[in-house]
């Protein structure tokens, strides 16, 4: 409870936090953002680092404080996101299949898989921008991607595409809007709007295919009610 508490602290606050280690590291920060960029899209185990938040908040010190530069912190995250979801699509090749069918623990669930293929099955090549802009589904897209679903030549364009797409529209519009006085003196308020807006679609989708699945079921049930009765009505 307490180790929630503080992520999501760290997450309600992460301009705060950022400002610390942007002092205490200074330029070794933007090897601290590559990390983080990195492992959030690069690795199926950490999709609950922060990604949408960390670069607004990332774009709104560049332009706040000067210790970071936009057009720096661009061009690393973009590579950051894109070598990201290039190694996770590389480890979905090679060990996607024998994950798949199994759980193997809260970090990697099955249902997180499955539910990624469906948006994938629904969506196509496309998944892997849209993906971009919704927490966890972005972690587990290049995985199920690499799985065998995608050309890697078709996978490489699109997630060339969306990374750029992705990181420079957070950290240039938290440059953008940073220094606005309402930003500043509610920066938190602001980074919970981005973080529920970039979960409302997955949460959609997701009840949306958990009604579909219970009316199917329910369907089914009473199918098989009526198969039973006019059975017994022969007999």
């Amino acid at each position: 409870m307490v180790l929630a508490l503080n992520i999501v602290d760290v997450f309600l606050h992460i301009d705060k936090y950022l400002g610390d280690v942007v002092k205490q590291y200074d330029q070794w920060t933007y090897l601290i953002l590559f990390i983080i960029i990195f492992c959030e899209t690069g690795l199926v185990v950490t999709p609950f680092l922060p990604g949408d938040s960390l670069l607004f908040a990332a774009g709104a010190i560049a332009a706040t404080t000067g210790s970071l530069n936009a057009p720096v912190l661009f061009c690393l995250l973009a590579l950051a996101a894109i070598t990201g979801n290039e190694v996770n699509y590389r480890i979905g090749r090679l060990v996607g299949p024998k994950v798949f069918h199994k759980d193997t623990g809260w970090f990697l669930k099955k249902e997180y898989l499955e539910r990624t293929h469906r948006f994938y099955e629904k969506h196509g090549a496309i998944t892997i921008c849209i993906a971009r802009f919704m927490p966890i589904i972005r972690t587990f897209a290049p995985f199920v991607a690499g799985i065998g679903a995608m050309k890697y030549w078709r996978f490489a364009i699109y997630n060339a595409a969306a990374g750029i797409l992705w990181v420079g529209s957070f950290v240039f519009c938290g440059y953008w809007f940073g220094t606005r006085e309402i930003v500043k003196k509610n920066f938190s308020l602001v980074i919970l709007a981005i973080i529920i807006i970039s979960l409302l679609p997955g949460t959609i989708a997701f009840i949306r295919e958990r009604t579909s699945t219970r009316k199917a079921r329910a369907a089914a049930g009473e199918e098989s009610s009526v198969v039973a009765q006019r059975k017994g009505r022969d007999e």
